[in-house]
């Protein structure tokens, strides 16, 4: 399954003066086979399971003595460790939180030797020894974009269209297709074991089977993490948070429980990576998230797909009738959004997402999206219908005169070319729903050279 974050790794593999790496990200966004792929590119690959390898984990427990570390890990493995030839990785080292200050010493006293270390829960470790600063490098990754799922699911050369949209050239038939299997997409969603089973059973009930033996595993991780009285609380927000999808969230929905209990919750699912805060923001300048309201926020989950099965919504619509779907569940098509806004985020550092608002008792208006294309803050509306309105855009527009671009995603089944006599703006500029990484790369110089790996043929 080929995917953004192999260029990345590849890009870290062929600095002269790597870093140990971290890969973050939540659980079962594919962290353990990237780096399987980009292991096949060493003489040697040596995956350490520190949940599983209890005997690796006494060597990386005892003390930092990397002579010692090193010596040990080869013998009990029988492989050696070369710097230069072989890629080291530590995978759920949030098992032993010293093996994460060790990294320190690998990059002071072993700078060949390529060394990757992941954990689905790996910020809570992190919390606790911190990260060696300037020691260590790190890549975020998330669930497959949309592009990506187009390159899983056989599409390569629809994805490549997609990279180099021009609604000219972009035949009526073709933006159909794309459009039905971005359909697909948001019923299958961009978990990779999700992706898997569709690719092999095209079936959405065996999707849903994965679907919902990932939340058992992810409700088993509770524990892992949280205190057992906050369980119960971290069940409830999980369970419930996505009845608010995409709307401004209100602890006061979930009845007698406060906001005192859930909301510590709430970030220690932020903090997983199971769910994305979208927080309110001015965005009268850069950097957004300096004007933005940490009281005031929306909510997307890990991926649209899973959002569904925890709604218990029938996937198999999307794949009889997407255009119907498009309009009915608008607030699934704005996760997306957001979704594919994280996807193509530059992996170097987290991405944070943005909203503004206005909410006045006569006039009230709200952009879905606010993000940073360079040097400015650029307004995204998401449309999944067919509605031509552009009244919040509009006012945003006036009341942020150093905003002079203006995006809109939609769904229109009728014709490529989405710019239409109501746009009557000339910021703003319309794309179909499935085109966020054409626009992202060409403001994004690190997103190009990564999107043209994902669909070269």
């Amino acid at each position: 399954m080929k995917r953004l974050i192999d260029h990345f790794l590849l890009e870290w593999q062929q600095k002269k003066n790597h870093k140990p790496l971290l890969l973050r990200g939540a659980r079962q966004v594919g962290k353990t086979h990237a780096v399987r792929v980009l292991g096949q590119t060493f003489t040697n690959f040596i995956e350490i399971n520190l949940e599983s390898n209890l005997a690796a984990r006494k060597i990386l427990e005892q003390d930092l003595d990397l002579a010692r570390i090193t010596l040990q890990l080869s013998e009990l493995l029988q492989q050696p460790i070369t710097p230069g030839q072989t890629l080291l990785f530590f995978d759920e080292i949030q098992n032993v939180p010293q093996a994460i200050t060790a990294l320190r010493y690998f990059y002071e006293q072993l700078p060949e030797l390529h060394v990757i270390a992941a954990g689905s829960l790996l910020d809570f470790a992190i919390e606790q020894v911190g990260i060696p600063v300037g020691r260590v490098s790190t890549l975020y990754m998330y669930p497959l974009s949309f592009l990506e799922f187009a390159v899983a699911t056989g599409h390569a050369t629809w994805a490549k269209a997609i990279l180099d949209y021009n609604p000219q050239y972009m035949s009526l038939p073709l933006h159909e297709k794309i459009l039905a299997l971005l359909g697909t997409y948001l019923a299958i969603g961009g978990l990779p074991e999700a992706v898997n089973e569709w690719v092999h059973s095209q079936t959405s009930r065996a999707v849903k089977t994965v679907h919902s033996d990932l939340i058992y595993t992810y409700e088993q991780d509770f524990g892992k993490y949280a205190k057992q009285h906050q369980i119960k609380y971290l069940n409830l927000i999980f369970l419930r948070a996505t009845e608010q999808l995409a709307n401004k969230f209100m602890f006061t929905k979930f009845g007698e429980y406060k906001k005192r209990e859930l909301a510590p919750a709430l970030e220690l699912l932020e903090k997983a990576g199971l769910l994305y805060k979208v927080m309110h923001s001015a965005a009268q300048g850069i950097p957004i998230g300096a004007q933005a309201d940490p009281d005031k926020f929306k909510l997307i989950f890990l991926d649209v797909g899973l959002s569904q099965a925890l709604l218990k919504l029938d996937i198999s619509s999307w794949l009889i009738d997407p255009t119907t779907n498009f309009i009915n569940k608008g607030e699934l098509v704005e996760a997306f959004i957001g979704q594919e806004l994280l996807a193509y985020a530059d992996p170097i550092s987290k991405e944070s997402l943005f909203y503004w608002a206005r909410e006045t008792s006569s006039s009230s208006a709200e952009i879905d999206y606010v993000i940073q294309l360079q040097d400015q803050v650029v307004p995204v509306e998401v449309k999944s219908g067919t509605s031509h309105r552009i009244k919040s855009m509009q006012i945003f527009l006036e009341t942020h005169p150093n905003s002079t671009q203006a995006l809109r995603f939609w769904a229109n089944p009728g014709t490529p070319a989405l710019d239409t006599p109501e746009a009557t703006m000339s910021p703003l500029k319309s794309y179909p729903l499935y085109a966020v990484a054409h626009v992202l790369s060409a403001h994004q110089d690190y997103l190009r050279p990564a999107l043209e790996y994902l669909v070269a043929l």
